[in-house]
């Protein structure tokens, strides 16, 4: 199998992120992986995508994700312009709010270059059409209130300070953005000050004023959910727990937290249950389920990471299974001569 893994940028990837140890996994089975960056991608006089990409030698081991991100990055690398159009399977793994500031144009290439790949049967995951879809977390809302806290997304200061002496206890973050960046929790004794607030949420676009949950206090729990199911392998889930660093009221590692182990129950099943048919129709093949009590905080649908983590604590290499599951879908298409709708080919 031809697999591309696309990327921010491949000279910022790190050791323990999700896609690098994904692509040393397809490396290790014996696919041929090619990581490029968003900047990489072009669309020829030809009419195919191309695209300046970096794999390592095949047929060479690697003892760990470190050795391989080494030559991959280093002057040990193959750097070769792939053809888009003639590989299985192109993986959309850039995070579309780490370029929206420095970086605008980058934002939605992957998703638009990915979406010209697929008419030549290229398995795009997650799905270009979805993606697009969640641009904003406004693609939080289109997902049963049942799982949702309650939510307001304004600029209107006037109308985030109602819905903060309603509730008592809220939280502030931008509608772009991702890992913990400009987030506040406004408590009642905060609402006087509440302008600074709302001034730095607001610099960058709306503002996402949420129910506090109390159940935060004790973190969050990522769920891996793929093919529209959790991802489960000898009876252990995908999933691991964040909870707050002191004094934060953020659960992302790089915001102060710690890793814990997980423990998945019949509730947090209910919840992937009732969000799996909308991701199921919006082609989203891998996702992260950020879960706080018995609400969702958070779907992450682009570059889902932390399966590490999981691995971590259930000792099972999860990205063994993604890798095998791209694999069958690479021969599903295979058998019916790339002729099957990408949508339906990302979950199947």
């Amino acid at each position: 199998m031809k697999i591309g893994f696309v990327v921010n940028d491949v000279m910022t990837e790190e050791p323990g992120f999700t896609t690098v140890r994904l692509a040393h996994e397809a490396h290790k089975q014996g696919h041929e992986a090619f990581v490029l960056g968003v900047g990489d991608l072009a669309y020829d006089p030809d009419e195919f995508i191309r695209a300046r990409s970096r794999s390592v030698p095949q047929g060479k081991k690697y003892s760990s994700q470190e050795t391989y991100l080494k030559d991959l990055q280093g002057t040990k690398a193959i750097k070769q312009r792939v053809t888009i159009d003639d590989l299985d399977v192109l993986m959309l793994r850039n995070v579309p709010s780490d370029d929206y500031l420095k970086r605008p144009w980058a934002s939605t290439t992957a998703a638009e270059f990915g979406r010209v790949a697929m008419r030549r049967g290229v398995i795009v995951v997650n799905d270009p059409n979805g993606l697009a879809k969640a641009s904003t977390k406004m693609y939080f809302q289109l997902f049963p209130e049942e799982v949702r806290p309650r939510t307001l997304i304004t600029r209107d200061r006037e109308e985030i300070k109602d819905f903060a002496k309603q509730e008592g206890r809220c939280v502030l973050k931008p509608m772009q953005g991702s890992g913990g960046a400009s987030v506040f929790l406004v408590q009642q004794s905060d609402i006087p000050n509440l302008n600074q607030m709302i001034d730095a949420v607001s610099r960058d676009g709306f503002v996402i004023c949420q129910e506090y949950l109390p159940a935060a206090e004790d973190g969050d729990m990522r769920l891996f959910v793929m093919n529209g199911r959790p991802l489960q392998v000898k009876g252990k889930y995908a999933a691991f727990r964040r909870v707050r660093g002191s004094g934060d009221m953020r659960s992302n590692i790089h915001a102060g937290g710690r890793l814990a182990p997980a423990e998945v129950t019949e509730k947090d099943l209910k919840i992937a249950e009732i969000v799996r048919p909308k991701l199921v129709q919006d082609g989203m093949f891998l996702v992260g389920l950020d879960i706080v009590g018995d609400k969702l905080m958070e779907i992450n649908v682009f570059s889902p990471g932390g399966l590490g983590s999981a691995q971590k604590f259930t000792k099972i290499n999860f990205n063994k299974y993604v890798i095998n599951a791209l694999e069958r879908k690479a021969n599903y298409m295979t058998f019916y001569g790339r002729n099957f709708d990408n949508v339906d080919m990302c979950t199947l």
